[in-house]
């Protein structure tokens, strides 16, 4: 569903099913935020904490799979409560453990109000294709220039429909989380409901590619050559948007 990527026609990739080996990367941003990416379950799909060092808040954008292990990966990383489940969209493929990290948690899941529905009320196959949980609903709805706050911490939402209608970038100085929006190398797929790749693009060239050049690019999925990626770069050898 959310795996696929597009091609420079607008027709879809077959997209890959086998596992890839996890790749974890750190990044810090000053001395009091923790960026963790995870490759989790079966369907290439990066998970990241966010957290605030000083507070010890947290948030796990896309909890695709592997619970314990996030919450792991947190532990290990001073991030002792997790604030928010943010979902940069409703595909099954990104959000298949948002019902066990909110019981394990009691964090709130956010989505854009345009996925909400979708999150809520996902097709049964497409959870028997994915084998995996639907998501509880959203707890908070955002909008397009909202913040999500963590500890003295926040990332601001940029909804940039065309995979789905809903979906969003989260984007704080200097990192920008592309969920199934932008990847390293391509984009997402739009054949699905709610997809359009001419809206996906302007929403690249109008929303992303006004950002700094050094902007450090982390997808939703590992498919490219790198598991991240910069807007510079993108902007430059990306077939898709050129």
């Amino acid at each position: 569903m959310g795996c696929g990527k597009s091609n420079p026609s607008g027709q879809t990739a077959a997209f890959r099913l086998s596992p890839l080996t996890s790749v974890q990367a750190v990044e810090f941003q000053g001395e009091d935020v923790v960026i963790e990416q995870l490759e989790v379950g079966n369907f290439s799909v990066f998970t990241y904490l966010l957290g605030c060092r000083e507070s010890g808040e947290g948030i796990v954008v896309d909890a695709a799979a592997e619970v314990d292990r996030i919450l792991r990966v947190a532990s290990d990383s001073g991030i002792n409560r997790i604030k928010y489940i943010v979902n940069t969209h409703s595909h099954a493929d990104h959000v298949g453990g948002n019902r066990e990290l909110k019981l394990r948690t009691g964090a709130q899941i956010v989505v854009h109000g345009e996925d909400a529905e979708r999150l809520a009320n996902p097709p049964e196959f497409i959870l028997q294709i994915f084998q995996c949980e639907a998501s509880p609903p959203a707890d908070v709805t955002v909008a397009d220039g909202d913040r999500i706050e963590f500890g003295n911490q926040h990332v601001t939402v940029i909804h940039t429909p065309g995979h789905t209608a809903g979906g969003v970038c989260l984007y704080t100085p200097g990192h920008l989380f592309t969920g199934d929006t932008l990847f390293v190398e391509a984009v997402g797929r739009t054949d699905l409901p709610g997809g359009s790749f001419d809206v996906l693009l302007h929403s690249i060239h109008t929303k992303l590619f006004t950002l700094p050049e050094e902007t450090v690019v982390y997808p939703g999925h590992n498919y490219g050559s790198s598991p991240r990626s910069t807007i510079g770069r993108e902007k430059r050898s990306n077939p898709y948007v050129r």
